[in-house]
């Protein structure tokens, strides 16, 4: 069983007081509900875009990347390149009309396209992904690797502990909080990282070539057969984009980052430095796990690979550092669904009906509906462990529920769109054919892989809004685009964009083709 020696109990103790400190500072603000819930619309572009990196950077990678390259090779990276690819779509297309709108949730804004329902239906299924998925699964990561250091732990009371830590700040602090201590977290990330992949790599003597005739070929081939059981180049080119256009875009707990833009310019800015900060898991947390199919070949689950190697390969001193980047990684995505789920029922639920609430009341309700979601992720987050692999969990889940909702939001953006009634019944329609499509996987009559069937889920509710359109009889909406009572946003809206998102934006294209090219 391994252990941490006196160095690494002291870089844990650092972490945790720094930490300490900033929660504490943010606490004594009082923040409003606006603060509470956008940190004042005040976020600068490093804050959005270093937030919007480690909001993500969790369990679905320091867990989930390492474990999926080890049993199936780095195609799992696809994942993180188009992520970056529908962050720059998403900072051009959708981030000027949310600002525009004024918005707090991304509920809020369909409610301006579809009415009172679509807003209803939205929220209530952000609300159950982000207690089941994310919060969910970053518990149970988490636990994972503290119960490997300090035996004798079960897996509910550790969860129980990671999230009444990140709970209580989360419910004092906000989003301000939230943020602030995820660029900390960040830095502590990525140098952690870092630094393990160069020391994994080591023990190939730094030689690419050792390493690449070490693996099987295909473990290091990003565009897999069409058949492949991991992720077909298919179900890449053409489901990836629907799964990451819910997470970057409508998925509150990382939309509040762009929300919380002091202007479009700094959201726009936020979106390329966290696209190009995307490309970087590829090189410290995919590859590594594909180094353990050498170095670690008798592991029982993927799941367990990265922190054998802390355990196998840190030292002293990195240990403490990389379970603080760790726990940094699940608090991370641990605040942010907690702090959105509240921003979610508080005002797309109780503030539509009790609208003479004022803004203290709100917050302290905020912050009791954070402490009642934490509840209900730890009571889920055990489940996990009957499931195939982390990453398999979370990204099935975001395959079969996101797609139809997807198909409503782009729907939202048209000009010509469907009456309320004719989307929200097609949205409906699209979830009720998910879920046969889910049990008919589950059982082994349905054979395509999960992101072909977020396609085909995505075209399938773009179809029935169509036809509920004709059988209900509701006239087509047609308008400029406008936006609650700010006035219309053109398509051309993306041309306000500073030069300096212009040229991330060609950066990041251009490194994306390089990585594709190279791992092809």
């Amino acid at each position: 069983m391994p252990t941490l020696a006196s160095a690494d109990y002291l870089v844990l103790a650092a972490y945790a007081a720094v930490l300490l400190v900033v929660c504490v500072r943010v606490y004594q603000r009082a923040p409003r509900d606006d603060e509470l819930f956008l940190a004042g619309r005040s976020l600068g572009a490093g804050v959005v875009g270093l937030s919007l990196f480690a909001s993500n950077i969790s369990s679905t990678t320091l867990i989930g990347l390492p474990g999926a390259a080890w049993q199936s090779g780095i195609a799992v990276a696809n994942y993180e390149w188009m992520a970056a690819l529908v962050l720059l779509a998403s900072a051009y297309l959708v981030v000027p009309r949310l600002l525009a709108a004024r918005v707090t949730t991304v509920p809020e804004f369909l409610e301006q396209r579809f009415g009172t329902g679509a807003r209803r239906y939205l929220s209530g299924t952000s609300l159950f992904l982000s207690i089941v998925v994310d919060t969910a699964g970053s518990l149970y990561a988490g636990a994972l690797v503290i119960m490997l250091f300090v035996p004798g732990l079960s897996l509910g009371w550790t969860c129980a502990g990671l999230a009444l830590v990140a709970g209580l700040y989360t419910a004092a602090g906000g989003l301000r909080a939230v943020v602030y201590t995820d660029v900390l977290q960040t830095v502590v990330l990525l140098v952690g990282s870092l630094t393990l992949a160069l020391i994994v790599f080591s023990e190939f003597d730094f030689e690419w070539r050792r390493f690449v005739t070490a693996v099987p070929a295909d473990h290091l081939s990003l565009l897999r057969p069409l058949d492949d059981p991991a992720l077909p180049w298919l179900g890449t080119l053409l489901g990836l984009p629907i799964m990451g256009f819910y997470y970057w875009t409508m998925n509150q707990y990382v939309a509040q980052r762009l929300l919380g833009a002091r202007d479009v310019a700094a959201a726009g800015r936020g979106a390329v430095l966290a696209a190009l900060l995307k490309l970087a898991p590829l090189f410290v947390m995919v590859l590594p796990g594909a180094m353990a199919f050498v170095l670690l070949p008798d592991l029982a689950r993927g799941d367990e690979v990265f922190p054998r190697l802390i355990a196998t390969y840190a030292p002293a001193g990195l240990a403490g550092l990389m379970i603080a980047g760790l726990v940094a990684a699940i608090m991370s995505s641990v605040d942010s669904a907690l702090n959105s789920a509240s921003t979610l029922v508080i005002v797309d639920f109780v503030k539509p009906r009790r609208p003479q609430l004022d803004a203290r009341a709100s917050a302290r309700l905020g912050r009791a509906t954070t402490i009642a979601m934490m509840l209900l992720a730890v009571a889920w987050a055990p489940a996990i462990a009957s499931f195939e692999g982390l990453f398999a969990y979370l990204q099935q889940a975001f395959a079969y529920v996101t797609a139809p909702l997807v198909a409503l939001f782009v729907l939202s953006l048209r000009r010509r769109r469907p009456g309320p009634r004719a989307a929200l019944a097609g949205t409906l329609s699209g979830h009720v054919i998910s879920a046969a499509c889910f049990v008919a996987a589950q059982a082994g009559w349905l054979g395509l892989h999960f992101t072909l069937i977020a396609m085909i889920l995505f075209l399938v509710t773009l179809f029935a809004c169509a036809l509920w359109q004709r059988v209900l009889g509701e006239a087509l909406q047609v308008d400029a685009l406008q936006v609650g009572a700010l006035g219309a946003v053109p398509a051309s809206a993306w041309r306000t964009l500073p030069r300096s998102v212009h040229a991330g934006t060609a950066l990041t294209l251009a490194l994306c083709a390089l990585l594709v090219w190279q791992f092809r």
